[in-house]
């Protein structure tokens, strides 16, 4: 079974998490751990986060020379390399020693004129007070919104158009190889004027990158990776329930929150829909239990109602 394994940036820097090298290994242990369980007789690719990653190298940037900092394209290039060299060494640890490994650095064509630039919506880097964040907005000029209890700094997230690794990503899938790709949604890019790629100021949504990523590898099975165990109808109600499978046009009919919940229900559903095959969103800790269907929020075409 070929598997698309997308691992949320939240899930491997948790909520309020102190962003160190340490906590992040840490995290990427415990995905690393499930992934190897489902290893076994599959093809595995793995996708992930970068949004607080990113977040914090923008950071770093600013403090070191505020007015030459780098831009989110490259930045998200570097997250690509460091969370893929974390991946490989902790699931390297527990897999056979001949099993190779690649981390792939992926450009994804986005559209210049995709909305999302004029409405920020994508949360990088760690989260704030209202006053921190106030703050920063007034002193950097970034967009802010809410996150839960707390506030993060949001940038343009145009959707995916094309990947353009996908047939070297396919080669190594070929060749036996567990390939990490498509990091933090992938290296934003666009054709400009003149006809030449270049990189565009925004983090691509990481699920809605990998749903295009399983449907273009033809995945058997999609599997979406965050901090909590599924979609949940009725959420921070006394009477909120985890939905174990649902059809994708009763799902969206749920109005996930855009800045977190909504994404990944989006990415699971344009992905069944598209391919007739089963995408589940549920806790980094379940992956094993995931597979195998016992877990998460299962999305198909062939669920009549939910459950």
């Amino acid at each position: 079974m070929r598997l698309v394994i997308a691992l949320g940036g939240n899930a491997l820097l948790r909520r309020g998490e102190p962003m160190t090298a340490e906590n992040q290994r840490d995290n990427v242990r415990v995905a690393c751990e499930q992934i190897a369980k489902v290893a076994p007789g599959n093809e595995l690719v793995i996708a992930h986060g970068n949004g607080p990653q990113v977040g914090l190298l923008a950071l770093q940037g600013a403090a070191y020379d505020a007015g030459n900092a780098f831009p989110l394209d490259v930045l998200g290039a570097e997250t690509e390399g460091m969370i893929g060299y974390i991946i490989e060494q902790e699931l390297g640890n527990l897999l056979p020693f001949d099993v190779p490994f690649a981390t792939l650095l992926t450009q994804v064509e986005v559209d210049a004129a995709d909305p999302a630039f004029k409405h920020p919506s994508k949360p990088i880097g760690p989260v704030y007070s209202r006053e921190e964040a106030d703050h920063l907005a007034r002193e950097k000029g970034w967009s802010i919104a809410a996150d839960g209890d707390h506030f993060r700094r949001v940038v343009a997230s145009p959707r995916p158009k094309r990947i353009f690794e996908i047939r070297p990503i396919r080669w190594l899938l070929e060749k036996g190889s567990v390939v990490i790709c498509a990091g933090g949604g992938g290296i934003p890019t666009v054709y400009n004027q003149n006809g030449r790629l270049e990189g565009v100021e925004a983090v691509i949504d990481k699920d809605l990158c990998s749903a295009l990523l399983a449907e273009q590898l033809e995945a058997d099975l999609l599997v979406i990776a965050t901090d909590v165990d599924g979609a949940y109808m009725d959420w921070g109600a006394p009477q909120q329930r985890r939905i174990t499978e649902a059809h994708p046009d009763q799902l969206e009919e749920l109005g996930f929150a855009a800045g977190s919940m909504g994404p990944k229900v989006q990415a699971a559903c344009e992905f069944a829909r598209r391919t007739g095959n089963v995408a589940v969103i549920g806790s980094l800790s379940d992956i094993e239990a995931i597979v195998q269907g016992q877990a998460g929020t299962r999305v198909s075409l062939s669920s009549k109602a939910f459950a």
